[in-house]
Parts: C-alpha cells; structure tokens; sequence
C-alpha cells in the first residue's frame, strides 16, 4: 500500500486532506512526459500560448469561490481575507502574460552593416516548482504562468499542507486545453523531492521556503549544473521616520504585521520608531492590535486565524517568553484573546517593547503574529539597525520625504524598498533576496531572464 500524505487543517487539527505520495515509476513517468512536451512548447508562438493561458486563468476564476474556502481550510486564513488572493493571482498572471511578447522579444543590433546580430532567449527546459502553504496560490503563480509562457514545461510540488492547490491548477489547465504533459503536478516526500531536482530532465528549481530547505536544495543539485531560485526567510524591518503620518503607518503596519497572523516571508517582523513619534506610535499599536478577533477561520467576524499547526504557534510563545526573561515588556494581554489557548495553534497577537537584537524575536524569523519595537534617534541608526539581519528580502520607509527615502533605501541590504506601505508583490517589480532571504528572482522582465537562456546569432550577411 502506498504511504499517504496527511493535511491536518489547523482549524480543529482533524485530517482534511489525504492523498498518496507518488511512486518512482509515476515520477519518472511524469519527467519523461514534460521533457517531450516541452519539445514542441518551445515552438508555439508567444500570441498562442498567451491565448492558452489567458483561458486557464478564466477557467480558475470560475472556482475562487471553492478555492478560496480550500485556502481557509487548508491552513487557516480567515475565509474573511482568502478571496484576495484570488485577485493577487489573478493580477501576478494577467500581467506575466502580457508582458511576455516584450520580456521575450529578440533584440536585435543594427550598427554593423553586413551582419545580423541577434540576442535570443530561449527556454530552459523541464522546470520544477516547489510551493509554500502561507500564500499557496500567489507564491506558485509566480513561477507557473511565466515558466510555461518562456516556453517551459512545468512540475509542481507543493505543500503537504496545500495539496489541492496543485490539483487546482491542474484542472484549470486541462479545461483550457493545454497540451498534455507541460503542466503536471507530484505528491512527494522530501527524498523524492531531492531525486526529481537531481534528475536529468529537471533545468530549472524554483523553491521557496525555509533557509534550510534552501541548503537542501542546492545540495539535492550538487550534481549538475543548472539554475535555481530561492525565495527563503525573512526579518523584514520598517522604520517610522519623525516625518512619517502616524496615523498611516500605525494602520499598515498592524496590518503589515498581523495579516494571516504573520505568516508571509514579507511580513513586518521589527519596526524602529523615530524617538519624537514612539510612544504615540506605540499606543496606537497596541490599540489597534487589541481590536483583532482570534477565532474560527470559517467565521467572517474572524480576521486573525490559527497558525498553520501547533509547533509554529508554540515557536511564537517561546519567542515571547524568552524576550519577557530577557527584559522585554509585553502589551498584549493574552486574556483578550480567549481562543489563546496553549497547546493549539490558536495564538494571541503580541507586541513587544524594550526588546534588543540579543533577542530571538528580533533576529530570528518569528512567522508569527508578534512584532517588536525600539526607539531610534534618526536615520543613520535605523539604518544601523535594519541592516543587522542575516536576512533581507523587504524594508519599508514611513515619510514624507521622497529624496529621503530613495537615500536610506540605498544603503539598505535587501531585495525590495517600501515607502508608505509594505507586504506586497508589484508584478511589474522583481521579487529579490539578499543574503539568507535566497538569490534570484520572480516576476516582471528579470523573472523572465531566470526562466530562459540567453543564445546569441552572430550571421555575416556579406561576403
């Protein structure tokens, strides 16, 4: 009997989902298959497989209603905030998808009469996509809709704790009539996820998860020489200059920092605070983070939802713990929260003063609904401090001051620099991270340079 992968939806921690890891023989099956699709993909027209797409984003639409629920139940999003990640995926691709005749376009050099001289791009091959739960639809659009409209063949593997995302896709694909084989997705354990990256057919990985799972990654390819992109942790910083409107930054950076209960790689997870705007910034914190409902996801009066399982809400607890110890001061009473309850994924949010980066929460990725908060004296030591992270993959700037922000920004290590607002993907920017956040990129033009390779035709016309 085959073993079976297990979801556990962190609502009442009962089995959701159940579903068989596939074989040897059904993987390879399947890598055989998108290798020889890929041959003739390659040679369909950009026009005709925007038209194919076009309709299997039409075809997933018809369902954001069941997927959206799928999301909630999955891993816990309030069903209240789940639809919007059907408008997130459905902005991410659209845009992908029209941008692919210029991203893909052939540039051609002039300058020399007598010759023709070409700068190609071409597909990469067999692309193998390893997909979070945290935002199961927007993370994996990211890499699905451009890998297929370069002129690739797809392999999704996502999450044991969002299997029905990858059968989503599929039946989206197969209604919009996609050929055979370019789109496939596996159920896989971790060795076999390591296998598929190590085989022949595989081009290309595009994975995002843990710092860890990163390290696994590169070793599974040690092998063979191919490329790879790696969207990992992060600690993302916001610093609230003496120009910035309170008002606006407390609403987004509660936000910032509480939506999904944290758990985004680009959530806000540390904020220093202009001395002359802290404890006005922090009492409207606080009393905005108090007006969150702790509950049942399935409840629309619900907007903070259980974590994805009990380990990552008991993580969050520890972080908390060890800071009060080592000094910092709590302003969340839990007892507001009645649905906090130690033991299950249900956690109250938190905010934390007199906190330092000896601390946990300030340095390690907390992925949680916790936020820590220090007073700075101006530019030069927020800078200071943001930059003290083995992460970087967002930053966000409040202020007025345009000139101000672009200079910070500049001296800042990481992929993304917010102004006036934080936690969200600009398809027409490229989603980057710097240090232990991972190396290469998604979305807008660049994302598509990681998805081809270059090939250059150097024709003497007259001889």
């Amino acid at each position: 009997m085959a073993a079976i992968q297990k979801t556990i939806t962190p609502i009442d921690n009962s089995v959701y989902v159940e579903r068989p890891y596939n074989s040897p023989a059904e993987i390879a099956a399947v890598l055989k298959d998108a290798a020889k699709a890929q041959v003739e993909w390659r040679r369909t027209s950009i026009a005709e497989r925007a038209r194919i797409l076009n309709k299997a984003v039409d075809e997933f639409l018809k369902g954001k209603d069941k997927h959206a629920e799928e999301i909630t139940r999955q891993m816990g999003r309030p069903i209240s905030q789940s639809p919007f990640e059907m408008r997130g995926f459905e902005e991410r691709a659209r845009f992908m998808i029209n941008l692919a005749p210029e991203a893909l376009a052939d540039v051609s050099f002039t300058d020399k009469p007598g010759f023709t001289r070409v700068l190609h791009r071409e597909p990469l091959g067999v692309v193998f996509i390893v997909a979070p739960w945290n935002y199961p639809y927007l993370t994996s659009v990211n890499g699905v809709v451009p890998a297929l409209m370069a002129g690739n063949s797809v392999v999704l593997k996502h999450s044991a704790q969002t299997p029905l995302c990858a059968e989503d896709f599929q039946q989206a694909f197969d209604a919009a009539g996609l050929p055979k084989g370019l789109f496939q997705h596996l159920v896989l354990t971790h060795d076999a996820t390591a296998k598929v990256i190590a085989a022949p057919e595989v081009a290309y990985v595009n994975f995002t998860g843990s710092v860890a799972g990163g390290h696994a990654v590169q070793q599974a390819a040690l092998g063979k020489f191919m490329g790879m992109g790696l969207e990992l942790g992060g600690k993302d910083p916001a610093y609230v200059r003496a120009d910035a409107n309170l008002a606006h930054a407390i609403e987004n950076l509660v936000d910032g920092a509480m939506f999904n209960s944290g758990q985004c790689c680009c959530a806000i997870e540390r904020i220093y605070v202009h001395e002359s705007l802290y404890d006005k910034f922090v009492d409207g914190f606080v009393d905005l983070t108090k007006k969150y409902k702790l509950g049942n996801p399935l409840d629309t009066a619900t907007n903070l939802g259980p974590m994805v399982r009990t380990s990552a809400a008991e993580f969050v607890r520890g972080q908390v713990a060890d800071a009060v110890k080592h000094g910092a001061k709590a302003l969340i009473d839990t007892k507001l929260f009645p649905a906090d309850k130690p033991g299950t994924p249900y956690v109250a949010p938190q905010v934390l003063v007199n906190v330092d980066h000896s601390m946990s929460v300030m340095s390690e990725e907390s992925f949680g609904p916790v936020i820590g908060i220090m007073k700075v004296k101006g530019d030069d030591e927020a800078v200071k401090l943001m930059n003290d992270s083995k992460y970087g993959l967002t930053a966000a700037l409040w202020t007025s001051d345009e000139i101000a922000a672009r200079k910070i920004g500049n001296e800042l290590e990481t992929g993304t620099v917010f102004m006036n607002r934080c936690d969200y993907l600009d398809p027409a920017l490229a989603w980057v991270g710097v240090k232990d956040s991972g190396r290469g990129a998604t979305l807008s033009r660049v994302g598509y340079e990681m998805l081809t390779r270059p090939k250059s035709f150097h024709f003497r016309t007259q001889i």
